[in-house]
């Protein structure tokens, strides 16, 4: 992208431009160097916030100290590609085709979302600088153990006395067809693995050994059978999923000594971690007792739920989306984690971007058009928000 900027930036041709660079978690892959480059030139301060080998990127149009700060955040890692030669196209191409589709890794999630957001803020600003000040905060390491992506970047602001007043993370939010989907929440995650041990021994003689096993499935059982909830206002019930069993033990006359499982919950905001974390140690406490066994449990915390109640930044994100593409979007809590989890310790936080049909799969793509409407929902987000 030229240091010169044209009148206005063209988020298509720079989504295209992003995808060109492989960036695949953790590499920078040249993405953010651009992006420094476009935005420097477009009057923003910016400043590197590397962190644990991964790659970020803050950038500020106006003063410190506004009330009225509107920030924007998003990351520019991919994921891997799979298998290169069953793509269509090359997967970092970034191919504008006769269709009108840009082709490539992160077309969909989440490049098109960043170049959206990025030339409506640079435009925004050098057409109506506003009363207030415009934040970007960009990450390498959101497709990844998002470490050290935005909570470096947030670590940096609190450090540095920078302060958002409201986010929005351009993350694909839309099921089926553009503006149908704002996230107001998410729900948390976590991962539990359990280790049962016995007492291996001669599976003709049972009763000198403590078989791990059925001790693992009751746990299994009393652990998938029970409703953690019926949902609540703005979330759907909370789920829990065994997602492994693994005994690893190719003997058929062996009991084993040990067998191991896992499970995933994603749960709303009637529970936290800890609260679950509690009622997972009680059940293998229970099970652990009944059969004589020892259950070791070992947990992976991925987030908490989280609500942002529909109010004054839900209505300004919902009033663009509504007026750019004639679509009422529903305010949802579903789908994974994403970066919000962090940003909602910091400030009010929804998400909103592109339908996602095509992330992370081979052949991502994203038409041209969407990307330039995103553009424009965006800058009647900013619009609106400081007038």
């Amino acid at each position: 992208m030229p240091k010169d900027l044209p009148p206005h930036i063209d988020a298509a041709d720079l989504t295209a431009h992003l995808i060109r660079c492989p960036s695949v978690t953790p590499e920078e892959g040249g993405a953010l160097v651009l992006l420094q480059e476009l935005l420097e030139a477009g009057g923003f301060r910016c400043t590197r916030v590397d962190r644990g080998g991964v790659s970020n990127l803050f950038a500020r149009w106006g003063d410190k100290g506004h009330e009225r700060t509107f920030g924007f955040n998003g990351h520019t890692d991919v994921v891997p590609v799979g298998d290169a030669d069953a793509w269509t196209k090359p997967p970092f191409s970034g191919e504008l085709d006769a269709d009108g589709v840009i082709w490539g890794r992160g077309a969909t999630d989440m490049k098109s979302g960043v170049a959206a957001f990025v030339a409506a803020a640079i435009d925004f600003v050098r057409e109506t600088p506003p009363e207030g000040a415009v934040i970007l905060a960009i990450t390498g390491d959101e497709e990844g153990e998002s470490i050290d992506g935005t909570t470096a970047l947030l670590d940096w602001m609190d450090d540095n006395n920078e302060k958002m007043s409201v986010c929005l993370v351009g993350e694909p939010t839309c099921p089926d067809r553009m503006g149908e989907m704002i996230k107001i929440g998410r729900r948390g995650a976590m991962t539990a693995h359990f280790t049962v041990t016995g007492v291996q021994g001669h599976s003709a003689y049972p009763h000198r050994a403590n078989n791990p096993l059925p001790a693992l499935a009751r746990l299994m059982d009393r652990l998938a059978s029970h409703e953690l909830d019926q949902g609540t206002e703005h979330f759907d019930p909370s789920t829990l999923a065994i997602v492994t069993i693994d005994t690893g033990n190719p003997a058929s006359n062996v009991i084993p000594a040990k067998t191991r499982a896992s499970v995933n919950i994603r749960f709303n905001d009637t529970h936290t971690s800890a609260s679950l974390t509690n009622w997972l140690r009680a059940e293998a406490d229970k099970v652990a007792a009944e059969f004589g066994v020892t259950i070791d449990m070992g947990l992976k915390i991925s987030g908490e739920a989280f609500l942002t109640p529909p109010g004054e930044l839900s209505d300004l994100v919902s009033k663009a989306v509504q007026t750019e593409t004639n679509v009422t979007p529903t305010l949802s809590t579903t789908g994974g984690t994403s970066d919000a989890r962090f940003v909602k310790n910091h400030c009010p936080v929804v998400e909103f971007g592109l339908v996602g049909h095509f992330m992370h799969q081979v052949d991502e793509r994203v038409p041209a058009a969407q990307v330039h409407q995103l553009k424009s929902i965006y800058t009647r987000i900013l619009r609106d928000y400081f007038t």
